[in-house]
């Protein structure tokens, strides 16, 4: 599922079609994807009006258009936004369609995990605003990562990063990649690190969050081999740092990487 900085390189797609009007919208109406939205609101709405602003936050993304709608999308699982010329032809998963005079912004989602949100109003929607505060921002302090760790002490670390209700954005490799760099056993209970660890967890949440955001969320590149993500995805990947194998098992439900050289667990 895309995380954090790869929902926010999709949503830059989109982009080129700011302060443009949609001339038209195109909807499969009966989609999944529109399980708690309206497409015909959606589609009286956009057509005539300007988007005038987008941002992203977690895994989410938001694009205000004018008269006050607010066009919410969650890639799901294969999810993926597209800008099309202005004669494109809609394919069988292009589940929305924003035609433009220049452009034609595509939403494809082929399994339909995804979801659109659409709702009018002079403020945010709720849906939107009740998202935590980015990972990256000064209201992610170390007292607040430090409270959520003791109230899910028995819980693996691995398991308590992938909670969006205080690390929104963060998907399995960020988790094995933020971990790997704190030198931190995924399967260490939370209420069990120490006060240096939990100040390097919080240093390495904010640099792998920043860092992805430049580089992935910018070109969609992968990261440098300096990383875990590029040795985690095959058999026999080895740790960039030890170059000892690194192992896979499954905790909190997720496929998890890590270098037993490094990431020790303490009993």
């Amino acid at each position: 599922m895309p995380e954090l900085a790869e929902v926010d390189y999709f949503r830059k797609r989109w982009n080129p079609g700011l302060g443009e009007t949609v001339v038209d919208v195109e909807v499969h109406p009966e989609a999944r994807i529109f399980r708690e939205t309206d497409p015909a609101a959606l589609k009286r709405h956009l057509t005539g009006r300007r988007l005038l602003r987008s941002a992203a936050a977690a895994k989410q993304m938001l694009f205000e258009s004018e008269a006050d709608g607010w066009l919410g999308i969650h890639l799901g699982m294969t999810g993926e936004l597209s800008l099309q010329p202005a004669d494109y032809a809609p394919r069988r998963a292009d589940h929305l369609v924003l035609r433009q005079s220049r452009h034609t912004l595509v939403f494809s989602d082929p399994r339909m995990f995804g979801q659109v949100r659409f709702t009018r109003g002079g403020t945010a929607p709720e849906w939107w605003t009740r998202i935590p505060p980015a990972l990256t921002s000064d209201a992610f302090g170390l007292a607040e990562l430090t409270a959520f760790l003791q109230q899910r002490r028995r819980a693996p670390i691995k398991a308590v990063l992938l909670m969006q209700e205080r690390f929104p954005g963060i998907g399995n490799w960020m988790a094995d990649e933020i971990l790997w760099r704190a030198a931190i056993h995924p399967r260490q209970p939370a209420g069990s690190l120490s006060a240096a660890e939990q100040r390097t967890l919080h240093r390495e949440v904010r640099w792998v969050c920043r860092r992805a955001l430049e580089t992935i969320g910018e070109t969609f590149d992968d990261p440098p081999r300096s990383w875990l993500f590029p040795h985690r995805w095959r058999d026999g990947g080895v740790c960039p740092r030890t170059r000892t194998p690194l192992s896979r098992d499954t905790i909190g439900g997720r496929t998890t990487c890590w270098s037993p050289a490094r990431q020790r667990l303490r009993r």
